[in-house]
């Protein structure tokens, strides 16, 4: 009902040409320092970003009226938390003092395992990892007086879930469950999140030029203000998307440790590009399937030559490899070897927390075509041939799927 609602107010905003909510970064800036009474931002420098990121929207988005006042609000969401984060660091000079120490960062191909992988770790009390609330709303409100960050998510959340029905079932999300890092670099408005939920080519071509070095600057400050209110805990942080930020990982955090997740190139890419779809949706008055096709395939080879050229060139010391095929039937005897290469404790409590969890996630029952995105799986196959056999990866697509309990959050 929420859904035909939106598309007959933007039916009509059409009809009538009626103004676009209009997106100015200096605009947008000044409201979030009235809202907060603070007189400046300590640090500008996600301005020229956040210019880039509107100009891209208003030129080749195509955003509906959901899709604009989204992007609005979503934006002085991150420039409150700007905000809040200068003044708490005017407030106590230890919060950047705190040391990230050997954190370990997952990452390979996008719907390969990463997430269940994830989830997994997070039931060891002895690690860190950042829960979707904390990406949110990295403080509590000063002004509510209580912390209530849980139930604001939640019930965004399930908003989001009316708006894009099918996301629950391909990737489901809670205010406490761990979430993507691409999320703490969208605060400052460089981020490959924003590729992923908008169509904005320009924006996107503007991020690789001008590398991630500087967000992932900022991705440390984002951990140090977490680690502050809670101390304790090695990090360990995931995304797919850190495969193309892997020499501002090494400089930023020259004693992390590296997860890469391999699984059939060809039955990821399908299924990246269908949840890319999904998540679009609710906010863009056109989808162009090839065209997401097309950029979600550039993006999957980009990930599968990175990690060759990573591994020949002799730089896997620091690097675990985790197998799709392996970690499905056996997820916990995965998880023990990599406890075992980071030096990590698994107590019998975690062994049996993560079980208990594996146990309680829903059976898979996603299928995707990539005709839908305008390719050829037999074409893709060759594509991919290099990389899936200097991995030794298992085919999956076309073939029967693994077992339900390891498909079930990819």
């Amino acid at each position: 009902m929420l859904n035909r609602l939106l598309h007959t107010l933007d039916n009509i905003a059409v009809a009538t040409r009626m103004p676009d909510l209009p997106l100015d970064a200096e605009k947008l800036c000044a409201t979030a320092l009235r809202t907060a009474r603070r007189g400046a931002f300590g640090d500008r420098s996600f301005v020229e970003p956040m210019q880039v990121l509107f100009e891209s929207y208003d030129r080749e988005a195509n955003l509906n009226v959901a899709g604009r006042y989204s992007a609005r609000w979503d934006a002085l969401r991150c420039l409150a938390n700007l905000l809040r984060f200068d003044a708490e660091e005017e407030r106590d000079g230890r919060i950047l003092a705190q040391r990230i120490e050997r954190p370990i960062f997952i990452t390979g191909l996008p719907r390969s395992g990463t997430t269940l992988l994830h989830s997994l770790l997070a039931q060891d009390d002895a690690i860190r990892v950042p829960r979707v609330q904390d990406m949110i709303f990295p403080y509590p409100s000063r002004a509510k007086g209580r912390d209530d960050r849980f139930e604001q998510v939640e019930r965004q959340l399930r908003l989001f879930q009316i708006l894009a029905p099918q996301m629950k079932a391909m990737h489901p999300l809670s205010a406490d469950g761990p979430q993507e890092c691409t999320e703490i670099t969208a605060q400052v408005f460089q981020s490959l999140r924003y590729e992923a939920t908008h169509r904005v080519p320009s924006y996107q071509n503007w991020i690789d030029l001008g590398g991630h070095l500087a967000p992932y600057r900022f991705h440390k400050r984002f951990l140090q203000h977490l680690q502050h209110q809670n101390p304790g805990g090695r990090w360990i942080l995931k995304s797919p998307d850190h495969i193309h930020a892997m020499s501002a990982i090494e400089t930023v955090y020259p004693d992390s440790g590296i997860v890469f997740v391999h699984r059939d190139p060809v039955r990821v890419a399908a299924s990246a590009m269908k949840l890319t779809e999904v998540i679009r949706r609710p906010f863009t008055r056109h989808i162009d399937k090839d065209e997401i096709g097309h950029q979600v395939l550039a993006r999957t080879e980009e990930a599968t030559d990175i990690m060759m050229v990573r591994e020949k060139a002799a730089r896997h010391s620091r690097v675990f490899h985790v197998y799709y095929s392996e970690f499905a039937d056996d997820p916990i005897g995965t998880i023990e070897t990599l406890y075992r290469h980071f030096d990590l404790e698994m107590t019998p409590a975690t062994r049996q927390k993560m079980r208990a969890s594996l146990a309680q996630m829903p059976a898979s029952k996603n299928k995707y075509a990539l005709e839908e995105f305008g390719l050829d799986p037999d074409n893709l196959r060759e594509r991919f041939e290099p990389y899936v056999e200097y991995f030794g990866i298992s085919r999956e697509f076309g073939t029967r799927l693994a077992p339900v309990q390891a498909v079930a959050a990819e």
